[in-house]
């Protein structure tokens, strides 16, 4: 399986002849959108940071298959449950509604937090969840989780791998000082990012959590 970044919270994940997208930026945001071939495309909320539906195409012709709201769905070999959830700790009434993604394919668990603003995960939404192996998690505070709330979620969480997302920056010295806070919090030496990463299920740990940091693509 092999993970690319395209900044904020979009992500490419290809395993096999099959590809998923998470949130990538629509033509309205000020992001960069990114144009790649997928089979299927999951949407965590309506802003145009993350809805773009429209900029990627999918294979043989065919469009791809695109999931924006909660329920379970199954598409050729992915298994998909979208989780509803809120944006804000304030059950919506700020920044609206998000829906966290559980992915399953390749015998890999991949969940997708989107813009999580909840200050906890809430029992009826971990008991969903199960035994996460790659957790893409939102660190950069302001509509979104911080470095402290997010290293407790990921705590309660306990996956093996977790990328975090969402810290992007036009300032490098913002976005460096996001990640570090991260780290400190979650008591882990800051790891050299990477531009992609690529893996086994087999080679991820197993008594331990490793944080992966992703360059964009784009």
């Amino acid at each position: 399986m092999v993970i690319s970044s395209y900044g904020l919270s979009c992500f490419k994940i290809t395993a096999g002849e099959r590809t998923i997208a998470f949130d990538p930026p629509s033509r309205k945001s000020k992001l960069k959108s990114p144009y790649f071939q997928t089979d299927m495309v999951l949407i965590s909320h309506d802003h145009d940071d993350h809805n773009g539906r429209e900029v990627l195409h999918g294979k043989d012709d065919a469009p791809p298959f695109v999931i924006d709201g909660p329920g379970e769905y199954e598409y050729k070999d992915v298994s998909v449950i979208g989780i509803p959830s809120f944006h804000d700790n304030a059950e919506g009434k700020k920044e609206g509604k998000n829906t966290l993604y559980r992915v399953r394919f390749e015998d890999v668990t991949l969940l997708h937090l989107g813009d999580f603003g909840e200050k906890n995960i809430r029992n009826e939404i971990k008991e969903k969840l199960g035994e996460i192996d790659v957790l893409f998690i939102p660190i950069g505070g302001e509509t979104v989780l911080d470095a402290e709330q997010a290293a407790k979620i990921a705590n309660d969480i306990e996956p093996r791998i977790i990328i975090p997302m969402h810290y992007d920056a036009d300032n490098p010295k913002k976005k460096k000082d996001a990640l570090k806070a991260f780290f400190d919090e979650m008591g882990i030496n800051e790891a050299t990012p990477d531009t992609k990463f690529t893996f086994k299920k087999k080679d991820l740990p197993l008594d331990e959590t490793k944080i992966i940091v992703l360059e964009p693509a784009v």
